[in-house]
């Protein structure tokens, strides 16, 4: 069932409610009010048959035949015995206003042998109450008309708005990000027209937005794949080729002592570098050292070898004591110090960078900043996407200012509640 009918089937079910409430009280009005003339006409029939006793010839039928209330039936000898049937109602109404044992009739035995009936006679004082209830009535259905139609009017407006939303929000879950609705006349309808709008807009960039991060993604990824083929053609590739060249050096200098010395020092010298090549990588690849350190030794590890390959000031304070945290968070953490410092080292221009870690009871808080000329948000790049991401993974929100002249800051505060046990 739509809204409108809805509506219309509750203001008629007042209506209805109201009518029978109105008609109630009408009856009972009506009743109390046909009981008192009645009473009065009762008076009357008993003057008249008073009268008639006294001097017949004083109710001549002219006058009888224009009372109000009271039927008067002359009844001869001729006609025989007197048929004094109860006078009754064929419709519930009549019945309830004037029950049947009111309507007997006085018979009056006149001396010239007639027979005079008198009555009262309610049928015009209940044909009045029935006037008086169609009319409440008529009233009443005019009056619902009215009102229906009126509804119908003032709803249909925002029936037809809802309706171009609907559709409109049938588009937008198709995918179509670029709808928009029509302004409208009513205030209402022009704001939830402009919140639309605003919100699809909203939509349209970040499926934008996502749209470039992606690209970005894709293009990152391939420039990794690139670096890790390289760092295991060029220096690992290099070392094993070494290797096994002095391997085969050896089967040639076997009978030569010296040489097999000096090759064992090279194989040597080249395990190692080869051990070192791998450990630099599979560290570019995860934080090995989260496995054995707590969160504040490894981002002071971290700190210490960026500013020994930087050659940029790094401080690292520590304050409070750190809660227990997942790897999961730790891992997050980390990679925002590490991309971070990254972004300080391609783009900030720094000489120093401050790296400030507190803990508490509830959580702790994280606050890096240096003092060069980063780039402007609006020109922010993947590592920047890349820091919002592991903030939101952790459940906290990631404040970034960037201060012309005085370099960046960026400000986490995370919840212990927050982060997964």
């Amino acid at each position: 069932m739509s809204a409108l009918w809805r509506i219309n089937l509750l203001v008629t079910l007042f209506f209805a409610l109201v009518t029978l409430v109105c008609l109630a009280v009408l009856i009972r009005q009506a009743s109390h009010d046909v009981q008192r003339e009645l009473n009065a006409a009762a008076a009357v029939v008993g003057y008249l048959s008073e009268m008639a006793e006294r001097d017949p010839e004083s109710l001549r039928p002219g006058l009888t035949n224009s009372l109000r209330h009271i039927r008067v039936h002359w009844v001869t000898e001729q006609e025989g015995e007197l048929n004094v049937a109860e006078s009754t109602f064929d419709d519930w109404l009549g019945a309830w206003l004037y029950p049947a044992e009111q309507v007997s009739p006085t018979v009056v035995q006149l001396p010239n042998g007639e027979r005079l009936q008198i009555s009262v006679d309610p049928s015009d004082e209940v044909e009045e109450v029935k006037d008086s209830l169609l009319q409440l009535l008529v009233l009443f259905g005019f009056a619902l008309l009215l009102c229906l139609l009126a509804i119908r009017w003032a709803v249909q407006p925002g029936m037809r708005v809802l309706g171009e939303l609907l559709g409109a929000l049938v588009r937008i879950a198709d995918g179509r990000l670029d709808t928009r609705l029509a302004s409208h006349r009513f205030a209402e309808a022009r704001q939830l027209a402009e919140r639309f709008n605003h919100m699809a807009a909203a939509l349209e960039d970040t499926r934008a937005d996502n749209d470039r991060l992606t690209q970005a993604l894709l293009a990152l990824q391939e420039r990794e794949r690139t670096r890790l083929a390289q760092a295991l053609h060029d220096d690992l590739g290099q070392y094993l080729a070494g290797i096994r060249a002095r391997v085969c050096l050896l089967r040639v200098q076997a009978d030569q002592p010296d040489a097999v010395r000096e090759n064992a020092a090279h194989l040597e010298q080249h395990s190692l570098d080869l051990q070192n090549g791998f450990r630099a990588l599979v560290h570019d690849l995860y934080p090995v050292m989260l496995d054995h350190l707590d969160l504040e030794d490894a981002i002071g590890q971290l700190a210490e070898q960026w500013q020994n390959t930087q050659g940029i000031a790094c401080e690292v304070r520590l304050q409070g004591a750190i809660p227990a945290l997942s790897m999961e968070a730790k891992v997050h953490l980390y990679r925002m110090v590490q991309e971070a410092l990254t972004n300080v080292a391609r783009h900030a221009r720094a000489t120093r960078v401050r790296v400030h870690l507190r803990g508490k009871s509830n959580g702790l808080r994280l606050l890096l900043c240096d003092n060069g000329h980063g780039l402007p948000p609006e020109q922010a790049g993947v590592g920047l996407r890349s820091m919002v991401e592991h903030a939101r993974c952790l459940g906290a929100r990631l404040r970034l200012k960037h201060r012309p002249g005085s370099g960046w800051m960026l400000y986490l505060n995370l919840a212990l509640k927050e982060v997964a046990p």
